[in-house]
């Protein structure tokens, strides 16, 4: 599904362009999920804890990306804070992500990676929660929503070039 989501988005370029292919329906696109900006606009309702996400990460992500987020057929999750100006940079949720809107979208999207989407928005917000406690950016008993999610000021958010385009929000 995520694959024709990013066909349907595409097609209607190829069409103008080529003559090819066809407009999406606005079910198909509401079908692509929810479009998240990174000042939180496009959240869902739900909620998670720090609590909740471990229980879904041992179920559901330890198998690739490690008992404690370490990394293992999946990426290093947690750590690297620090060295993203050094020699070998750990680009992790912690050192790198500018946004944590944009990591509830990653999530939202396309894990688990054998069945991208499968997760409720409450998992997601729960997945999320955990990995920002376990990378010390959140505390244990802080709850993620539409509403503290955007709140919440990410290690490397000024890290990144700011996107001078004038349809970007910043």
């Amino acid at each position: 599904m995520r694959t024709l989501s990013l066909i349907l988005l595409a097609v209607p370029l190829m069409a103008q362009k080529h003559g090819a292919g066809r407009t999406p329906t606005d079910q198909e696109i509401r079908g692509l999920g929810a479009t998240v900006a990174p000042d939180g606009t496009g959240l869902p309702e739900g909620s998670g804890t720090p609590a909740e996400g471990r229980a879904l990460f041992a179920a559901r992500c330890a198998k690739c990306h490690g008992e404690k987020a370490m990394g293992d057929v999946g990426p290093r999750l947690v750590g690297g804070q620090g060295t993203l100006a050094t020699a070998q940079p750990v680009k992790t949720v912690g050192s790198f992500w500018p946004h944590a809107t944009s990591l509830w979208n990653y999530i939202n999207r396309a894990m688990p990676f054998n069945q991208p989407g499968a997760l409720s928005h409450s998992e997601v917000y729960a997945a999320v929660a955990y990995l920002l406690e376990i990378n010390g950016i959140i505390g244990p008993k802080d709850t993620m929503n539409a509403r503290t999610l955007p709140k919440v000021r990410m290690p490397n958010r000024d890290g990144f070039v700011p996107d001078a385009r004038p349809d970007i929000k910043r």
